[in-house]
């Protein structure tokens, strides 16, 4: 069990979520940190045949106050869309990874193990080319919500994101204010997680872990339900080519479970997949705090991927509560030789840093990274081709020569 006395990086790495280091100050205006041996990672490519655009835009959820600092009027966030483009034309430059003051928080906590200075994360491009035209061919698409783990930018899931846009889909990515370790606004300014990690040690001190985990689902469902009801709204001739009767909903970790519990109270997401990520408001899963999905389950679609040895419909008890109460179509995969952060873009970055094998290892498992992204960019585009554009390639029916590194649990 952890307490308040530990250092903060390892305070917080005890939480069940995921780790929320304390990073710089809320409100900071972003300095742009240079380093000459910083290394710029290249992203493995996206398979799908298109061009993918991308746009980022503040929201405005003025409906409630900010569930974090009470005394702001209203809560904001930050989003990504990224969506099947025409090709760029003169000034549609290739996306950075991350922009400069969300980087520099990013970075200034040693994210996963690799030690500051090492990535340059604005440097790093992405393959989606900034505010090109959406392409407005074809029937309307489908639009798949990411949400990162809990104390994870937005930008980290961008090698699963960039493959569903360029497959088609149209997918937007929420940063959850104050829970990501920086989230940077228009003007420049970057909201860090300091108040969440006060909150942590306190919740520690008083014995209410249970309760701010519970809060924080709440504040993530609350981000979510909110950003379902401005998709119709989206600038830049984005809202044009949705398909609003066919959203789903995918997240690893603490985004993972967002995406079922937002699934349970918001009927508009019509399928879902969680990527290693517990249903329960316990630092240890042991079936003690179940969530209201896991003890009701869903009627609608659902997938469920965790690492070797745990997370598992017969292991993990929130896992167990959620298949048998659940009466729709669902799977439950496990990736052999994975770890909790292979299924996020770790799996692409840890190899490209430097750092021993051993480590790596530690961190993404001993699955090779480009068959841990193949196989899970596979499962997930399968799955979402399947419930919300009828495109079945039976993938997912059971164990097959095409997954090898897959088991199928239930």
């Amino acid at each position: 069990m952890a307490s308040s006395s530990l250092p903060r990086r390892e305070f917080v790495a005890a939480t069940a979520l995921a780790m929320l280091p304390l990073v710089g100050t809320s409100g900071a205006r972003a300095q742009p940190a240079r380093h000459p041996a910083r290394r710029r990672l290249r992203l493995p490519e996206p398979t799908g045949p298109f061009t993918i655009g991308t746009v980022s835009r503040r929201l405005e959820d003025r409906t409630r106050p900010d569930p974090w600092i009470p005394s702001l009027p209203y809560r904001e966030l930050m989003i990504s869309v990224w969506y099947p483009a025409l090709a760029p034309g003169h000034g549609h430059d290739l996306a950075p990874y991350m922009e400069p003051g969300a980087a520099q928080a990013f970075d200034a906590q040693s994210p996963h193990r690799i030690p500051s200075g090492t990535v340059d994360w604005t440097g790093t491009r992405t393959h989606a080319y900034r505010e090109a035209p959406a392409d407005p061919r074809g029937r309307r698409r489908p639009v798949v919500l990411y949400s990162p783990g809990a104390g994870d930018p937005r930008s980290w899931g961008t090698v699963l994101v960039e493959e569903l846009a360029s497959q088609g889909f149209v997918v937007v990515t929420v940063d959850h204010t104050y829970e990501s370790p920086g989230v940077q606004f228009p003007d420049g300014s970057v909201r860090t997680n300091e108040v969440l990690f006060e909150e942590f040690a306190r919740a520690h001190r008083e014995g209410t872990v249970a309760a701010l985990l519970e809060k924080m689902l709440r504040v993530r469902v609350a981000d979510t339900r909110f950003v379902v009801d401005r998709l119709g709204a989206l600038p830049h001739g984005l809202s044009d080519v949705l398909d609003l009767r066919r959203i789903g909903m995918a997240g690893q970790s603490g985004g993972g479970f967002t995406a079922a519990q937002s699934m349970y109270e918001d009927g508009r997401i019509h399928a879902g997949i969680d990527l290693d990520g517990t249903l329960e408001f316990n630092q240890e899963p042991n079936g003690t705090n179940l969530s209201p999905v896991a003890r009701h389950g869903l009627d609608r679609p659902f997938l469920l991927m965790g690492r070797e040895g745990s997370d598992h419909a017969g292991t993990e008890p929130s896992w167990a509560a959620f298949w048998s109460h659940s009466t729709g179509w669902r799977r439950d995969l496990t990736l052999r030789g994975s770890r909790h952060q292979t299924y996020t873009d770790l799996a692409a970055v840890m190899p490209q840093t430097g750092l021993g094998q051993d480590v790596v290892e530690e961190a993404i498992g001993t699955i090779g990274p480009a068959r841990a992204v193949a196989t899970i960019r596979a499962c997930v585009t399968s799955f979402f081709d399947r419930w919300l554009r009828g495109r079945d390639d039976h993938l997912l029916d059971g164990p097959s020569p095409r997954l090898p590194d897959v088991s199928f649990v239930q």
